[in-house]
């Protein structure tokens, strides 16, 4: 594997308007290895023999982390035709980059019992649910890593170990149910400040495929999200009560939200920089749902959001609202999607307070455009909380085609041509924009890169 790359500069790092990540992003370089670890399995596709399935690779690479020192990375390497590592939960070190070389595939284990956080939690559907680790876990460690052009693969579809259901199965029945799933996300990193995914290709997660909270500095460059649809809540990338968030050059199609800004209570959520993206079958861009921390000085540019469920989208309630300022979508293509923009103050929650109200101001639509049919949903939470947006060279190929439901809304349109006119109860409309061309979005839509395939 070749271990170090040109490093290029970030366009929002050339152009400083863009910068919402204040921190000046280039692309990362792989760090030499302290330790390579060998392939001990050979998977068949997406599988490993059910023999391999209790001769895990846990410990040892558990034991090279915790050897190697800041600045180097445990590589993991294909040898004599053996490309696959099975793992059940492992933690990463300060400074440490876990390395899975092109080829080689990381599996999580199919037990539960490996990732309960009490006896019997994991892989069971119940009230109060979290009761998993999760497959790899960052916690407070400053520096570390996952690169490379390998795959982790957390086989949500698969069925678990001494159990005829799979992990996305007890996500059904708790969405049936009314209940909670107990299944456990691919990353979870906490306070993990500088944290880097690079390249890394990740397949299946039982959740999440990747949660960051509570830090300073997280930078996801070329990662490839790739699940299939019936995996619910398995959302791409979800950074909350953050700062300094640069996820960019990723493609990304997922069983919920491709990305989903977190803005719970804690810490604040802001300076995020979403740009270069591409995202496929989703629920889409999204802020939320839990919004009572408040999220600011966002910024998302140059995405392209092909055959989803959502496109833009800002979603809390009054069980988990607060104030969401300073959002600027800019160069968004967005087509064959059922609801192209989505703002919405009720979005449906277990939850029973009434008094975290949401409030979304100052979002800015700048040089979007919507191909295909769709649903647009202004949705104010009341006359108090206004929705405030303003739409700057909003073009819809067919505006006929567009369901429009919208509610305690004050849209500005302009400098930037838009043809569609939102009508609805308290919707007030200030300006009319000029003669903007409509956005460019040709040569947008690319296909998800396929294992191997040069991105």
């Amino acid at each position: 594997m070749v271990r170090t790359l040109i490093a290029a500069v970030l366009t929002a790092a050339v152009c400083p308007a863009w910068a919402q990540d204040t921190r000046t992003v280039t692309e990362p370089v792989i760090p030499r290895s302290c330790t390579v670890l060998p392939a001990k399995l050979k998977a068949s596709g997406k599988a490993i023999p059910s023999a391999d399935e209790d001769k895990q690779d846990t410990a040892r690479i558990q034991a090279a982390l915790d050897a190697c020192p800041a600045g180097r990375a445990v590589e993991l390497k294909a040898e004599g035709g053996q490309n696959a590592f099975l793992t059940g939960p492992i933690q990463l070190r300060a400074g440490v980059v876990l390395l899975v070389d092109g080829g080689v595939t990381l599996f999580g284990s199919r037990n539960p019992r490996d990732y309960d956080l009490s006896p019997g939690s994991c892989g069971t559907v119940t009230e109060k649910g979290h009761g998993c680790k999760p497959m790899i876990a960052a916690n407070q460690v400053k520096g570390a890593g996952i690169m490379g052009d390998g795959t982790i693969d957390g086989r949500g579809g698969a069925k678990l170990i001494g159990q005829n259901v799979s992990w996305w199965d007890l996500a059904q029945e708790a969405k049936v149910k009314n209940l909670s799933q107990n299944c456990p996300r691919i990353l979870v990193a906490t306070k993990a400040d500088d944290f880097t995914l690079y390249r890394i290709r990740l397949e299946d997660s039982p959740n999440f495929h990747v949660s960051y909270s509570g830090g300073n500095g997280f930078t996801a460059w070329g990662v490839i999200v790739d699940t299939g649809k019936e995996g619910r809540n398995t959302d791409g990338i979800d950074p909350g009560n953050s700062t300094n968030v640069t996820i960019t050059h990723c493609f990304i199609r997922a069983g919920d939200d491709n990305v989903a800004i977190k803005a719970g209570a804690g810490a604040p959520t802001m300076h995020m920089t979403i740009s270069h993206n591409h995202f496929y079958y989703g629920h889409g861009m999204s802020i939320g749902s839990e919004t009572d921390g408040g999220a600011s000085a966002i910024r998302v540019t140059d995405l392209s959001i092909d055959g989803a469920d959502n496109g833009i989208r800002i979603k809390s309630n009054s069980s988990r609202g607060g104030l969401v300022e300073d959002i600027v979508y800019e160069d968004v293509c967005i087509r064959d999607t059922r609801n192209p923009i989505y703002m919405d103050s009720n979005y449906s929650y277990r939850g029973t307070a009434t008094d975290k109200l949401p409030q979304f101001t100052g979002i800015v639509l700048r040089n979007v455009r919507v191909d295909g049919p769709g649903k647009i949903t202004l949705d104010g939470f009341d006359d108090k909380h206004k929705l405030g947006m303003t739409w700057d060279n909003v073009y819809f190929s067919d505006p006929a085609v567009q369901k429009i439901a919208a509610v305690h809304a004050e849209l500005r349109f302009g400098p930037g041509a838009v043809n569609l006119l939102p009508r609805g109860d308290d919707v007030k409309i200030i300006g009319s924009g000029g003669n903007t061309k409509p956005n460019a979005c040709e040569g947008k839509f690319v296909p998800l890169p396929r294992p191997g395939e040069k991105r």
